[in-house]
């Protein structure tokens, strides 16, 4: 037997919820590539390659634990038509990823290499 499907929560043609959804995933995904770069850098930059590496994670994993109320969020809002930009949290995704790419400059600039 068919499951029923369940009933949509917005009625939006152009789907913009889940365009925003997967470029949050996209968001994700890149901190944690730049996780897998920064790992790399262990062995020549030591432990503070690791907090690197533990700080990109660290935020990728804010925004999967954070999605699903995100979505629901802005898809409730495009059925009530009453739809706020979430400004909080995109500048706080912008803020961590300029201190990591800050700090990692200052890893290959200024910090010794570990032989």
């Amino acid at each position: 037997m068919a499951r029923p499907r369940p009933a949509a929560i917005h009625d939006d043609p152009g789907l913009q919820p889940e365009r925003t959804d997967l470029a949050w995933r996209r968001t994700s995904l890149t901190l944690v590539t730049a996780a897998c770069i920064f790992l790399r850098w262990v062995p020549h930059y030591g432990w503070f390659a690791g907090t690197l590496v533990t700080a990109s994670l660290m935020v990728a994993l804010g925004i999967a634990l954070t999605q699903r109320r995100r979505y629901h969020h802005h898809a409730s809002g495009i059925g009530g038509a009453v739809m706020t930009a979430n400004v909080r949290a995109t500048a706080a995704i912008a803020g961590s990823v300029v201190v990591l790419a800050a700090l990692g400059i200052y890893t290959v600039l200024y910090l010794p290499l570990q032989h």
